[in-house]
């Protein structure tokens, strides 16, 4: 399972802002963003988008040429990765919007926060619990994040990928709204339903999904949009898939202590670094439509460097922590899985973070995830 989580610890999400012209049928027409989807509309639009020339430079966005969808995989469709092809099924479109790709890091996060808890037990029940904690971490509140963050992004998924669903209007306003409001409702009514099992004087999951969904909407959403800075966006999206799963696992079977929020906090800045990989591939976009994404703002060379340096120096100083806390056994397993993430990072990231991140993720981030494991047993003890 590790393997798995950690090539997919990432897979998010270029950003936006500016203008875009919406499509419906032949006559185009305006359309301005409600602060929040709204649940009701009066019509089944389907979305084309085109990028238009931005106010700061007046650049036109071009859209690439690349994954083309007669070439596409289905496979990838599934996952919601990039070269997928081109779906008319509505409800496979519907999955690739969730991009399950993403799902994995926040179910190893519960599994984590299972560990860190001490108070799990293989039995029928608490397996139970933690598949519910799974589903509203993965599928529903992951699948809510991704889905509202295609929303947000559809003008510039018109530069970067324009096959996407929304852009290319394979599925209609009104189906995408109403799969954000499901997703939503469903996860936070599973964080209830798993405070109430729990026995929970305090609806601390519910409180955690809420808060957790809140972020992704400001992460993606205007006027805050958090993704537009480079450092704040990150750093909440390196919290939503590492310390919010890992804070509802622990707080299913046990009680939240300030020294593991402390870590998991922490580890949100290798979470950080890790979705800095992402920002690379996005680069053309994010100039032109003004985002201040690490590798416009600093780069490209720079913001290698601040990548891996997020992703080792934190977990350095998390060993740091666990020497010091009496736990050296566990301080050197760590150190053991931070020496091949460097090796990696020297062999494919560092030498083109673009032609080379999916061989760096797949080779590298096993050993973060198992790294997460052992810090989570760590605190157990």
């Amino acid at each position: 399972m590790a393997t798995m989580a950690s090539s997919l610890l990432n897979t998010i999400i270029s950003s936006s802002s500016s203008s875009v012209k919406l499509l419906s049928n032949s006559s185009p027409k305006r359309c301005r963003f409600p602060p929040f989807p709204s649940p009701i509309t009066t019509s089944r639009r389907r979305l084309t988008i085109r990028a238009t020339e931005t106010d700061a430079n007046e650049v036109k966005g071009k859209a690439p040429e690349k994954a083309p969808a007669a070439t596409g995989s289905g496979f990838n469709q599934l996952l919601g990765i990039k070269g997928a092809k081109q779906e008319s099924d509505i409800w496979k479109i519907r999955l690739q919007l969730t991009k399950p790709v993403t799902w994995p890091p926040l179910i190893w996060g519960v599994v984590c926060g299972a560990a860190a808890s001490g108070n799990f037990q293989w039995t029928v029940e608490d397996v139970a619990k933690s598949i519910v904690c799974m589903m509203m971490s993965g599928p529903f509140l992951t699948g809510y994040t991704q889905t509202i963050n295609d929303w947000y992004d559809r003008d510039i998924d018109a530069i970067n990928e324009p096959y996407r669903p929304i852009p290319s209007g394979a599925i209609s306003e009104n189906e995408v709204i109403t799969q954000i409001w499901v997703l939503f409702l469903g996860g936070v009514g599973l964080a209830g339903i798993l405070d109430v099992w729990a026995g929970h004087n305090f609806p601390t999951i519910f409180y955690l999904a809420l808060g957790g969904s809140f972020l992704s909407y400001i992460y993606s959403a205007p006027p805050l949009k958090l993704k537009q800075n480079g450092w704040i966006g990150n750093f909440a999206l390196g919290a939503s898939y590492i310390s919010l799963p890992w804070w509802a696992g622990q707080a299913l079977f046990g009680t939240l202590t300030p020294d593991v929020v402390v870590l998991t906090l922490l580890y949100s800045i290798a979470g950080l670094g890790i979705a800095i990989v992402n920002d690379f591939k996005s680069v053309e976009g994010d100039r032109q439509m003004g985002l201040q994404s690490l590798p416009v703002a600093f780069g490209e060379e720079t913001a290698k460097w601040i990548c891996v340096g997020a992703i080792d120096i934190t977990q350095l100083s998390v060993a740091g922590y666990l020497l010091g806390s009496g736990k050296p056994y566990y301080a050197l397993a760590l150190l053991g899985l931070i020496a091949p993430q460097v090796f990696f990072q020297f062999k494919y990231f560092l030498k083109d973070p673009v032609k080379y991140d999916v061989k760096y993720q797949a080779s590298a981030q096993p050993f973060l995830v198992l790294g997460i494991l052992v810090t989570a047993l760590a605190t157990s003890h």
